[in-house]
């Protein structure tokens, strides 16, 4: 497949302990889901993870789990803000992540968007809901999309995923809705938070749910 390449970051903190990759593969939407959303920005300073997340990371970290952001930036395109200020971005969440144990291992990001003003003003493969960064990051980092889970928070996430052949979780306000969604944008769980999606992969509780029709909520 022909894929305009994505911009991608990628840094190496040091491993948690000897668990340190032996978990699943989580890939993760950036704002909203592991941080909270603040529309465009990227200032480390103004960053704050989102509720559930520090203690999500911790789980994810101690069991092991290669963590990946994939994520839609269209600041680019729409001339709000550079490349250069999203590797300053994924650098920081690096070092949140690495201070709760977890290991960041890529920061995929599209910075494409058709309506943009710039030379990324272009349709992509990259852009979620499709799955081109999911699909370049298995690639890159040798991972098997079979057996990785996506969460994000909205149908974008989900079909994105889906489309990739990961299992599925929507958090945050939409993850209510879930259930009504047409079922290629509908995630295989829908639960409040990471922390509770955290649970739901460490737990195993979705083994064999990939491509369900039903989606079932979690209580926290």
């Amino acid at each position: 497949m022909a894929v305009i390449e994505p911009a991608s970051h990628t840094s190496s903190p040091a491993t948690s302990g000897p668990s340190a990759g032996t978990g699943p593969t989580v890939f993760l939407d950036k704002d909203g889901t592991l941080i909270e959303d603040l529309p465009y920005n990227v200032d480390p300073m103004r960053i704050r993870l989102a509720p559930g997340s520090r203690a999500a990371m911790r789980r994810l970290g101690a069991a092991g789990c290669r963590i990946v952001i994939a994520t839609n930036q269209s600041g680019v395109a729409r001339g709000y803000f550079t490349e250069a200020d999203l590797a300053a971005v994924a650098d920081h969440l690096a070092a949140e992540l690495e201070g709760l144990g977890a290991r960041l291992e890529g920061f995929y990001f599209c910075p494409h968007l058709p309506e943009g003003i710039n030379e990324f003003a272009i349709d992509c493969s990259c852009r979620k809901p499709e799955p081109g960064l999911i699909r370049r990051a298995a690639v890159d980092l040798g991972i098997e999309p079979q057996g990785s889970w996506f969460v994000g928070d909205t149908w974008m996430d989900a079909m994105a995923g889906r489309a990739a052949g990961c299992r599925t979780i929507m958090v945050g306000p939409e993850h209510r809705d879930a259930a009504s969604l047409p079922p290629d944008r509908r995630p295989d769980f829908a639960v409040p938070d990471l922390l509770a999606a955290a649970r739901i992969i460490l737990d195993g509780e979705a083994a064999g749910a990939a491509g369900a029709e039903t989606v079932r909520e979690v209580a926290r």
